[in-house]
């Protein structure tokens, strides 16, 4: 059995989760990193993305975070995300409308004085909150 690490992820409102984990898989901002226990600490940002971990049990488990911080130590990952969600926490009809009203945006131009990378930036979580209910088994 692997040795464990405790895993929080934090919004402004709310603990997200904390447990245990064998190994956590999360979105940084200059790319993808991972943490078994006993890591060299860091610190990091994070961009929209997934929180990919495997519970105590062995167990694929996954989190939408849209953005954040991550600090790693050798016992542990903390992670101060500005929302996050379970799987099963997202509202997939939300998400569709989200990306539709994005697309809509993005497709007007600039003579509405869009906002293109607010736009975008919207645009790629609701894709992210799509994929992940719609293409994942966890």
């Amino acid at each position: 059995m692997a040795e464990l690490l405790k895993l929080e992820v934090v919004t402004p409102e709310k603990y997200v989760i904390s447990e245990d984990v064998e190994i956590v898989m999360a979105p940084g901002t200059i790319g993808e990193f991972g943490v078994l226990s006993g890591h060299t600490p860091f610190l990091t940002s994070l961009k929209p993305g997934t929180i990919n971990y495997k519970d105590s049990a062995g167990k694929d488990k996954i989190i939408f975070v849209s953005g954040g911080f991550s600090e790693a130590l050798p016992d542990r990952v903390t992670i101060l995300a500005e929302s996050a969600e379970r799987r099963r926490d997202i509202d997939i009809d939300r998400a569709r409308a989200a990306l539709d009203r994005a697309q809509k945006r993005l497709a007007q131009g600039k003579a509405d004085n869009i906002n293109f990378e607010r736009a975008k930036a919207s645009m790629y979580r609701a894709i992210e909150r799509i994929k992940i209910v719609e293409t994942r088994s966890l």
